[in-house]
C-alpha cells in the first residue's frame, strides 16, 4: 500500500503539554524489541524540541492526514540518544529511548497508517484485512475509541443489532464485528468479555441494547468453539440481551 505524506506520528511532554517531536513514521516502537531500553527513532521529523533532551512522562499520539489525534499511548521517560539537526526542506531522524512501554503488537504501525490516511472508516473495512491482523486491527480500534473521548457504551441508534457469523473466525474477529454492529465503522465494543460487559453496564446518555440477530451462527460455533459461546450467552443474559441465531 502507498500513503501520501503527512506527519503520523506525535511526542508530547504529558506535565506541560509541549511538543517534543513531530514525525512522518517511526522506528521500533511496534512489537518485541531486543535492546532495551528500546530505542525508537523517529523518521521524517518535521519538528523537535532541542532543549528537551530527557521528559519523565510523555505521550506519543497518533495523529491523521488532517493533524487530528486518533491514537494515544502513554510512554512515561524518554531520553534523546542523539542530536541530529533539521535541514531545511530536508528532514532528518531523531532516537529516543523509551524507558517507559513500546507497543506489542508489531502491526500496529501499519493499520494506524491506514487509518491515518482515510479519516471516515467504512463498513468491513477491518475484512479487507488478513485474520491475522484481526487482533492488532481490534488494539487499534480500542486506543482510538478511548483517545477520542468516548466512553465505552453503545452510542447507536438502534436495540437490535447484526452479526454474519460468516466473517467471524477467531475471538479478535467477534469483537471486530460486535464493535462494527453495534457502533458503526471502527467502532469499539469490548475487546474481552469483561470489556463487553463494562459496554452493557447501563450509563448516563448510552444507547440500549436489547438483541443481537446473529446470522450464520453454527459457522462461529464451529470457529470459536462451544466454550467461548457459551460465554457470550452468558454475558448476554446478565444484561437481558437476546442472542438470536440465524442458519
Amino acid at each position: 500500500m502507498k500513503f501520501e505524506s503527512f506527519p503520523l506520528y506525535r511526542l508530547i511532554d504529558d506535565e506541560s503539554q509541549d511538543l517534543i517531536v513531530l514525525a512522518e513514521d517511526l522506528r521500533g516502537f511496534f512489537g518485541e524489541q531486543e535492546v532495551h531500553p528500546p530505542e525508537v527513532t523517529f523518521i521524517r521529523v518535521h519538528q523537535i524540541a532541542n532543549a528537551k533532551r530527557k521528559v519523565e512522562e510523555a505521550n506519543l499520539e497518533v495523529v491523521n492526514s488532517q493533524g487530528v489525534k486518533i491514537g494515544d499511548y502513554c510512554i512515561g521517560r524518554v531520553l534523546r540518544t542523539g542530536r541530529r539537526g533539521l535541514v531545511e526542506n530536508s528532514p532528518s531522524n531523531a532516537t529516543y529511548q523509551f524507558l517507559g512501554s513500546v507497543c506489542e503488537y508489531s502491526a500496529a504501525g501499519e493499520v494506524w497508517r491506514h487509518w491515518a490516511s482515510k479519516v471516515e472508516g467504512a463498513m468491513n473495512e477491518w475484512l479487507q484485512w488478513p485474520s491475522r491482523y484481526h487482533e492488532t486491527w481490534l488494539h487499534v480500534v480500542q486506543n482510538s475509541w478511548f483517545a477520542s473521548g468516548k466512553k465505552a457504551a453503545s452510542y447507536g441508534l438502534d436495540e437490535v443489532v447484526y452479526l454474519d457469523g460468516a466473517n467471524i473466525f477467531t475471538a479478535s474477529s467477534f469483537y471486530c464485528a460486535l464493535g462494527e454492529a453495534v457502533n458503526g465503522p471502527r467502532g469499539y465494543f469490548g475487546s474481552n468479555l469483561d470489556a463487553v460487559a463494562d459496554c452493557l453496564s447501563p450509563g448516563e446518555g448510552t444507547a440500549p441494547l436489547s438483541s443481537i440477530v446473529w446470522r450464520n451462527y453454527q459457522a462461529s460455533r464451529d470457529h470459536l468453539g462451544d466454550g467461548f459461546m457459551e460465554s457470550i450467552h452468558s454475558v448476554m443474559r446478565e444484561f437481558h440481551v437476546e442472542v438470536i441465531a440465524r442458519q
